[in-house]
């Protein structure tokens, strides 16, 4: 019900937007930014179609609890450092983001998979997983299987 929701509020023309950003930003589900002297300030997303946001964070939310899929990888990422809440506009924003490459290609969506931000970054992973190792009181030597 959601996917029909979304679908009725932005429709399937994808030709009237520039680009991805130019899509979120008419949407207001864009990431608020107030910067100024090198403070960050806090900074709202914005009033736009609450019917679309809603749909949207349903959806967010939803993906959030689904076993390992790159979306719901990258709400538990994202909670873990800025709340729940900040997750579920940031998942929300990237199902939008989604939304646009799919309505304007033309194709199928391709799931990246739940270990994608693992296998990014192999090193930082390594690295940080054997520091947190070490801090536990563990001796870690590297070896590659």
């Amino acid at each position: 019900m959601a996917a029909q929701g979304i679908l009725a509020e932005i429709g399937i023309e994808m030709s009237r937007f520039r680009t991805h950003s130019h899509f979120a930003s008419w949407a207001k589900v864009c990431p608020g930014n107030n910067e100024s002297a090198g403070k960050r300030k806090s900074a709202s997303i914005g009033q736009g179609n609450r019917w679309l946001r809603r749909f949207l964070v349903q959806a967010a939310r939803a993906a959030a609890r689904t076993k390992d899929t790159y979306l719901s990888a990258q709400y538990r990422r994202l909670a873990a450092r800025r709340g729940g809440n900040r997750a579920a506009i940031a998942v929300a924003h990237s199902i939008l983001i989604i939304i646009y490459y799919l309505l304007q290609r033309r194709c199928t969506y391709a799931e990246l998979g739940g270990n994608y931000f693992d296998e990014r970054e192999q090193e930082a992973t390594v690295r940080r997983l054997s520091h947190r190792l070490e801090r536990l009181g563990y001796t870690v030597t590297k070896r590659v299987a």
